[in-house]
């Protein structure tokens, strides 16, 4: 056999191989590949501040909707941040109620105001963020309340 035969026999040979294992893998490796889509309900109080969708302060935001999640992702939400006190309040951000209780293992949430001031009448924007781990299993709803304070 001359060694062009040979490489188109090789080659041949290669291709097949690697059809039959696509065969028997595929299945195996598309069933690892796997996404969950995650819904989330809870509510936010606010004490001392207004938590708002709108810029114009007018929208009292009361709940969080995450829309479609996935493992290994990264959701934000606006909203605006109002003290509508007549002090400077320093506002801070803490979470509650989690349902399932192992969620807060897979998920992490924050925003980028935690002990911010805001003096009276201030408006800031927020930015709430949730990360899903890549790794979460177990988990298709979830829930947790959010409270916003703000001390003066």
């Amino acid at each position: 056999m001359q060694r062009h035969d040979k490489i188109v026999v090789a080659a041949a040979t290669g291709l097949l191989v690697y059809t039959l294992l696509l065969s028997f893998l595929g299945p195996t490796v598309a069933s690892l590949m796997t996404s969950t889509k995650l819904s989330n309900s809870g509510a936010i109080k606010a004490i001392g501040i207004g938590v708002y969708s709108d810029n114009t302060c007018t929208i009292p935001l009361t709940s969080l909707n995450w829309n479609t999640l996935n493992p290994n992702s990264t959701n934000t939400i606006n909203c605006y941040i109002k003290n509508t006190g007549d002090s400077n309040d320093t506002v801070t951000m803490s979470t509650s109620g989690w349902n399932p209780s192992t969620a807060p293992t897979y998920l992490t949430f924050s925003w980028n105001l935690q002990n911010q001031v805001l003096t009276a009448g201030q408006i800031k924007q927020a930015t709430f963020t949730l990360t899903v781990s890549p790794s979460i299993t177990g988990i298709t709803t979830f829930s947790f309340n959010v409270t916003i304070t703000g001390t003066g």
